[in-house]
């Protein structure tokens, strides 16, 4: 299922907080194309990620000129708005509390696109497979107050899924998660991958998972946010604790931190895991 999102020159700038100052410049003329697997972006805290992944998903704020300088070309075409192809994994859930674990999977299906796109029979089929392959199969009548984080994050991702995206952006989908459950979560993504292909764009603090999952690592610099560096990873997927102690791993550890510390000069934040 092939996809290609392109940004063409991007800049994004919003309104001042106040009353007569100056325009804040979030994202200068970034140009990039993506076409295929788990791209990893990286950046300092408050540089531009989450700005960049909705951009690339059609999300636009409400009243302001989005994006202000360039365009994104999803499959060749302008995206001016929402586009039917690409679901976002938020690092908060928002799992409806109302609806059980089934019913929170199938939310998609209630409104108009997709309940035309999917027959009601297919749709049912697919809600009972993401619930098996995300192993929930044994819970999808409990709530989501009745599950731990870990499942919670399970099912919004099932129910980004079930609609079989050809492209999937994730905002920091992990970042809330203990070390073990995000280890979980991430060996779950690649298993989930595998079973449905599709453009993956995930937005991450951590380096060491940006190792471990991705194809394409993205960094990028402090605010205004530029594309500091762009490296493929070819180690096949899982990649094992050997792998992520190895000569190879570890310069491409040291190659991140570098960059990251010297275009954020000291602003925001990331975490390597140990």
């Amino acid at each position: 299922m092939s996809v290609s999102v392109e940004l063409k020159g991007i800049g994004q700038s919003y309104p001042p907080p106040e009353e007569g100052g100056e325009m804040v410049e979030v994202v200068r003329d970034v140009n990039l194309t993506l076409g295929s697997g788990i791209n990893m972006l990286l950046g300092p805290s408050g540089c531009g990620k989450s700005t960049l992944l909705k951009l690339m998903g059609g999300v636009r704020p409400y009243n302001v000129a989005s994006p202000t300088a360039g365009e994104v070309l999803i499959d060749g075409e302008p995206c001016m708005g929402p586009h039917d192809d690409a679901v976002m994994v938020f690092q908060t859930y928002a799992n409806r509390p109302d609806l059980s674990v089934r019913d929170n999977v199938a939310l998609p299906f209630r409104f108009g696109l997709w309940k035309k796109r999917v027959p009601k029979a297919e749709q049912d089929q697919r809600v009972t497979e993401m619930l098996e392959s995300v192993g929930l199969a044994e819970k999808a009548e409990l709530m989501p107050a009745q599950l731990s984080g870990g499942q919670n994050q399970r099912v919004a991702l099932a129910r980004a899924l079930v609609l079989r995206p050809r492209i999937l952006l994730m905002d920091e989908p992990f970042g809330a998660l203990d070390a073990q459950t995000r280890e979980e979560m991430q060996h779950l993504l690649i298993k989930l991958y595998k079973q449905q292909p599709c453009l993956v764009v995930f937005v991450t603090h951590d380096v060491t998972e940006a190792l471990l999952l991705g194809d394409r690592v993205l960094v990028l610099s402090t605010r205004p946010a530029t594309i500091a560096d762009d490296f493929e990873i070819s180690e096949p997927r899982p990649r094992s604790q050997t792998w992520s102690r190895s000569t190879e791993a570890t310069k491409m550890e040291e190659r991140v931190l570098n960059q990251l510390h010297e275009s954020s000069s000291g602003k925001g934040s990331v975490r390597v895991s140990i």
